[in-house]
């Protein structure tokens, strides 16, 4: 479990692109990936840098799975004795209570930040600890702004139709994983949820070298179906598309735990009575995994309109941004670009502890199994 966690953690982290975007930290791989676009016709050097990126993410999931991927297998004992908890002393106390509390401003810290910018009046944050006035417009151009509006109405299209997609998907592969003897399910449970591992970076980049060769790009048959880098882009079903390859496991995982928790036999007893097993599923199965699918769903949606890598790669014109793509183009703009963009990351953070918090009501203790990689 720490392998596993750290190796995510590690991962997102090396393959990280908006923060140091945001920064302007240039001298980073996923950044000199990105900046690569502009040369990905004449120049070797960004597929280079992808392949490393993805070599590094690859090597380390492959390993986990070799090392800790086996089945756990509890230890008995002659003899046993219920755990009790032990309380700390008085320094020990302090010492954890202090670590718990550094660890926890830390991780606000950047969320406060956001949401004072969302507030501050433009040039009023200078040298303070805390803006010298306060405004409501950026909330209001967050929401009025055509770059922002329609970033919104966008990411929500993307967003439904990679739910849709991963919601047939899931169910299809979860059902095959739980209720089949089908040999090789394993590899197919791994399959999908090979996408926490490998980077949305990556993805996104070999969308982009796809739709420059054929039966893409300027002389192929399906050239105004998808285009990233050409003269009428079109890069919509890709952003679909990526958004729901990158949140296929949390549907996958979400499935598998509903149908973990619910018997067999009823499917198998309608199937007895005379119905196909289609209609076992849609009638029977379906609704009792229905909390299942709603918390999978939920997370999905919401990691899809906050998607980062592929919105910044694969959306080249405004008419195309996604939520994120538009919050880093307010961001670079000078006056009340970061206002606007705090804002809009406020917003962004209260729909992502939304559906946290949804989910965290329908699947309980077993959310935690949907991350699992």
């Amino acid at each position: 479990g720490l392998f596993a966690g750290g190796t995510i953690v590690f991962i997102w982290s090396f393959t990280e692109l908006g923060t140091p975007l945001m920064y302007g930290m240039l001298d980073v791989t996923p950044v000199q990936i990105f900046y690569g676009l502009q040369e990905i016709q004449s120049s070797a050097r960004p597929y280079a840098l992808v392949v490393v990126l993805l070599a590094v993410a690859i090597l380390l999931y492959i390993t986990g799975k070799l090392i800790f991927g086996g089945r756990a297998y509890a230890m008995y004992s002659k003899a046993s004795r219920a755990s009790a908890e032990s309380p700390l002393g008085p320094l020990a106390g302090l010492a954890a209570s202090g670590a718990f509390a550094l660890v926890t401003c830390l991780a606000l810290a950047p969320h406060v930040g956001v949401i004072l910018s969302s507030f501050s009046v433009d040039g009023a944050w200078y040298r303070s600890v805390i803006p010298a006035a306060f405004t409501l417009s950026n909330y209001e151009a967050a929401l009025t702004h055509p770059l922002a509006f329609g970033s919104m109405i966008n990411s929500l299209k993307y967003a439904a139709g990679a739910v849709a997609i991963n919601l047939f998907l899931g169910i299809l592969i979860g059902y095959v994983i739980v209720r089949t003897k089908t040999r090789g399910r394993w590899l197919l449970d791994s399959l999908s949820m090979l996408p926490l591992a490998v980077p949305g970076l990556v993805m996104a980049f070999g969308f982009v070298a796809m739709s420059l060769r054929w039966p893409f790009g300027d002389r192929g048959p399906l050239g105004n179906l998808v285009d990233i880098v050409g003269v009428s882009p079109n890069p919509v079903p890709l952003l679909v598309l990526a958004y729901a390859v990158r949140r296929l496991p949390y549907i996958v995982r979400a499935t598998v735990a509903g149908l973990e928790q619910t018997s067999g036999e009823l499917e198998e007893a309608a199937v007895n009575l005379g119905a196909s097993r289609l209609t076992a599923v849609r009638r029977i199965v379906i609704p009792l995994i229905m909390a299942n699918l709603i918390a999978g769903a939920l997370l999905a949606f919401s990691f899809s309109m906050l998607e980062v890598s592929d919105s910044l790669i694969l959306a080249q014109q405004e008419t195309h941004y996604p939520f994120t793509k538009a919050i880093f183009t307010f961001s670079q703009r000078l006056g009340d670009g970061l206002g606007i963009a705090g804002a809009m990351g406020a917003w962004g953070m209260l729909l992502l502890m939304v559906t946290l918090a949804g989910a965290s009501i329908l699947l309980g203790k077993r959310l935690g199994a949907i991350f699992r990689v």
